[in-house]
């Protein structure tokens, strides 16, 4: 189990040949923990494209959209996406919003693997209920109904990412195992 474990590591780096794992898709899909879990089996570096803006900006992602607004966010999100995807090979998990931008799909397209996990609305509305102070976006409203209209307008957008991957739920181990074995059919298939 081990041996061919590690056999479909290797393979999958060996075809991403130096490219980096960005995963995308809306809040509370999985990208940050099963982020973590796919790049620690892999060896590489996860990073977290919200709070590397934070870093660089010096304050929250909230206070950068209340202070400058989505214009100038997305300007600073673009160069710093940009700056961790030249450095990689890394697995980078994007904010909701970061794939919408064409530049930022650009970057993403040359110098890594776009992954888009999809979830349906009810799994979506279920795992951003267990942590509602983390969600900023859905404070003002029903959840459901601002779920749906982001979904709406994000959905078409997200299928533009190279591998498509939809979570049903069940365990992060599971769905670790899950995106592993896409990825190496994926890139088998591309080679």
């Amino acid at each position: 189990m081990a041996n061919r474990r590690q056999s479909r590591t290797n393979r999958i780096l060996s075809q991403l040949d130096g490219r980096s794992i960005v995963l995308l898709g809306m809040m509370g899909c999985g990208k940050s923990a099963i982020g973590k879990m796919v790049a620690r089996r892999l060896g590489l570096e996860f990073v977290d494209a919200d709070t590397e803006i934070e870093l660089a900006a010096g304050r929250a992602v909230s206070d950068i959209f209340a202070e400058y607004g989505e214009e100038e966010f997305r300007r600073l999100e673009e160069k710093v996406i940009e700056r961790i995807l030249e450095d990689g090979p890394v697995l980078l998990a994007l904010g909701g919003g970061a794939f919408m931008a064409e530049p930022t799909r650009q970057i993403v397209a040359k110098y890594g693997l776009s992954v888009w996990i999809k979830v349906d609305l009810e799994l979506l509305l279920e795992r951003v209920g267990r942590r509602p102070n983390k969600r900023p976006l859905l404070k003002n409203g029903n959840p459901k109904e601002i779920l749906t209209n982001l979904l709406e307008i994000r959905e078409p957008v997200y299928a533009k990412a190279e591998l498509h991957i939809e979570s049903k739920g069940g365990t992060k181990s599971e769905m670790r195992n899950v995106v592993m074995d896409a990825l190496d059919e994926h890139l088998k298939v591309s080679q």
